[in-house]
């Protein structure tokens, strides 16, 4: 698999996030793999403030961004996103544990590619983690990187 530019998940489950690195390990991935804890975070990492002010301004390949996060949440970082002329464009796939309708809806309606709910089972959430991070990585071509 071609390498891509930097992925950004914004989760705060440190068990989720182990899932997450193993299979971007798995698929060669996980050295692309940048991580925030929460919402405001996620914003900042955007935006290269606070401690990532240093960090090289580059648009990452597409957000794996969990909706129940402290300070911030999924939802409103994902409406900040959206209303930013910057980063409108940039894919967002929400990698969740809520099937709530109106979780899905809300989202959908704020702007979210994609809405995915975490399997429980190892197996499967790496097979699910393969296959966001080879289409929205590789194969998915995002006005961010044209």
């Amino acid at each position: 698999m071609e390498k891509p530019t930097r992925i950004l998940y914004a989760e705060d489950n440190q068990n989720d996030i182990e899932l997450a690195l193993a299979a971007f390990e798995e698929n060669d991935m996980a050295e692309r793999l940048d991580i925030v804890h929460d919402g405001r975070e996620a914003i900042d990492y955007l935006y290269c403030r606070g401690r990532y002010a240093d960090r090289p301004k580059s648009t990452p390949a597409f957000i794996l961004l969990d909706i129940k996060m402290p300070g911030l949440d999924g939802i409103e970082v994902l409406k900040i996103i959206r209303n930013s002329a910057e980063f409108k464009n940039l894919p967002i796939v929400m990698l969740t544990s809520s099937r709530m309708e109106s979780d899905i809806t809300t989202c959908y309606m704020a702007g979210a590619n994609g809405f995915v709910v975490k399997p429980i089972n190892f197996d499967d959430f790496v097979q699910t983690i393969k296959g966001i991070g080879y289409y929205w990585a590789v194969l998915n071509t995002s006005p961010c990187r044209i």
